[in-house]
């Protein structure tokens, strides 16, 4: 193996009952570099973290770590070699401080927790990353932008060697992305090897030293980003020339054609941090709105579907005048709002997976009885 090899991962495969997820797929981190991984959904990326963070055991392969052959990782072991995993998800104790959750587990102090070294360590690394974080705020009141920053901080607290990032700046705007960038730049300085999981091009030439691509669970192709152009990558994503997506120009195929009928307008909304928008939507269409973080994209959406309240404006459906003022109004309207907050608002997550499905249908029964047979069925 290289010297500068910090990870290696050769012919890695793992399957579930009917799925092959991985297929004999080969991967190296070098010291100090960020190596980026892109594929569509469903490519395997989620996998690829599992397996480097323990959750997952390989069916076949063999993974080397500073050199040494590992017989099994799991998460703890994972921790203690010093691979962070900073997932899209937030992955802290919202109830508990920044310090709290810096040091969960590894606490300062042999017989008491020094708490003040605690808080002197955390200072120490908000400076080096140039964060504006008190070590005594509660986490749930820090916006998301800081949350992956006291992620990262964490990392840098157990001297973490290897950080995984998987598709971080999804729910960050413009300045908290570019901060991001920043902090990686000096971790990589430091000499912590980064994998970073994302499908945004820019990104990746703006942060990378090498991509990987992955296809339905095969390593495409590794390169060195400055031998590699967006066409090359999005072809080894997609296993087309992209220039097949605009054949035909902007006709409709004869099986999706867009009514006339107007199913929804909004007419001149505003609250929620939007003002005078807009919209109309026809039958069988769909209706992008497009837009930086923070430019009242969901702020829209939740004006249409009620979560929060509409200070002027209208909406009709089906031609008709309604007041949509909670979501219980807007799921009798036929209405579905798919959150980008699916741990938060999106599901139940302490029910089964039957009861998140016909949740919403109780709204529109007329009985009082819940039939679980009827349920089942209609799942």
């Amino acid at each position: 193996m290289q010297e500068n090899l910090f990870l290696k991962m050769q012919g890695i495969s793992k399957s579930f009952p009917g799925v092959r997820v991985f297929h004999n797929f080969d991967f190296d981190l070098r010291k100090g570099e960020i190596h980026c991984i892109c594929g569509e959904n469903g490519a395997g990326k989620t996998t690829l973290i599992k397996i480097l963070s323990g959750a997952y055991v390989p069916d076949e392969g063999i993974i080397y770590f500073e050199g040494k052959k590992l017989d099994r990782l799991n998460p703890r072991l994972a921790m203690e070699l010093g691979i962070q995993t900073i997932y899209q998800e937030h992955t802290l104790f919202p109830l508990l401080s920044v310090v709290e959750n810096l040091f969960v587990g590894r606490e300062e102090g042999k017989f008491v927790i020094d708490r003040q070294k605690m808080i002197e360590k955390t200072r120490e690394v908000f400076e080096y990353l140039n964060a504006d974080i008190s070590p005594n705020a509660i986490v749930q009141f820090l916006g998301s932008g800081k949350k992956k920053i006291v992620e990262i901080a964490r990392g840098l607290v157990q001297d973490s060697k290897i950080m995984i990032f998987d598709e971080p700046t999804a729910s960050l705007g413009e300045e908290e992305i570019e901060n991001l960038f920043q902090v990686l730049k000096k971790l990589k300085q430091k000499g912590v090897s980064i994998i970073y999981i994302s499908h945004r091009l820019e990104e990746i030439f703006e942060i990378a030293d090498r991509v990987t691509v992955i296809r339905d669970g095969v390593k495409i192709n590794t390169y060195d980003i400055e031998n590699v152009t967006e066409e090359q990558i999005i072809r080894d994503m997609i296993g087309r020339d992209i220039s097949t997506f605009y054949k035909g120009g902007n006709d409709l195929s004869k099986e999706h054609q867009i009514g006339k009928e107007l199913v929804l307008e909004a007419i001149r909304l505003s609250g929620n941090g939007v003002k005078n928008a807009s919209l109309f939507l026809h039958k069988g269409e769909l209706l992008g709105i497009a837009g930086m973080v923070g430019s009242g994209r969901t702020e829209l959406a939740e004006l249409l579907f009620g979560v929060k309240p509409i200070e002027s404006g209208e909406i009709r459906i089906n031609g008709k005048k309604v007041n949509i003022t909670s979501p219980e109004e807007a799921i009798k309207h036929k209405m579905c709002f798919i959150t980008d907050d699916r741990q938060g608002t999106g599901l139940f997550l302490n029910l089964p997976v039957l009861d998140n499905l016909v949740m919403a249908s109780y709204i529109n029964n007329k009985s009082e009885i819940v039939s679980l047979r009827e349920d089942a069925k209609n799942a």
